[in-house]
């Protein structure tokens, strides 16, 4: 995938995910878990504003395009990922590593298990995302 295309589909996602984080805030009073309902709307928008920063910078990194694939894909499976995560908390009342959100919740424990795989992996890819994404901010540009 050359820059300019990935660059135009991260601002495609960022805006879509945007856009469910908002959809997910008109329903969060339906949800088992209303407090993870509220966070999962709020990941929804955030994560939709990074994807859009993402974009913005994107032409900017200097990487090579094996390791501009990897933050492109890891940036999306973390933010979708995020938000998917959180409202299948809310969804089934996980509370799973969310002390605050989850605090007097409890799903079966196949569902806490699935909630919290669902929360490591994640993690992994946007801390990927992230180091990535500094390390082509850090190499100085061919003007430089």
């Amino acid at each position: 995938m050359n820059m300019p295309d990935a660059k135009r589909r991260l601002l495609w996602h960022g805006m879509f995910l945007f856009l469910l984080g908002l959809l997910t805030g008109l329903v969060e009073q339906k949800f088992r878990n209303v407090r993870m309902g509220l966070a999962a709307h709020l990941e929804g928008v955030m994560n939709g504003i990074f994807l859009l920063a993402l974009g913005a910078i994107f032409g900017e990194l200097k990487l090579s395009a094996r390791a501009s694939a990897a933050a492109f894909w890891t940036a999306l499976v973390g933010t979708y990922g995020n938000w998917a995560t959180v409202t299948l908390a809310a969804i089934l009342g996980a509370s799973s590593l969310s002390l605050i959100t989850g605090a007097g919740h409890r799903a079966l424990p196949w569902q806490e298990g699935l909630v919290t795989a669902g929360f490591l992996t994640i993690g992994v890819a946007i801390i990927a995302c992230s180091v990535i994404v500094m390390r082509g901010l850090r190499r100085p540009s061919a003007a430089s």
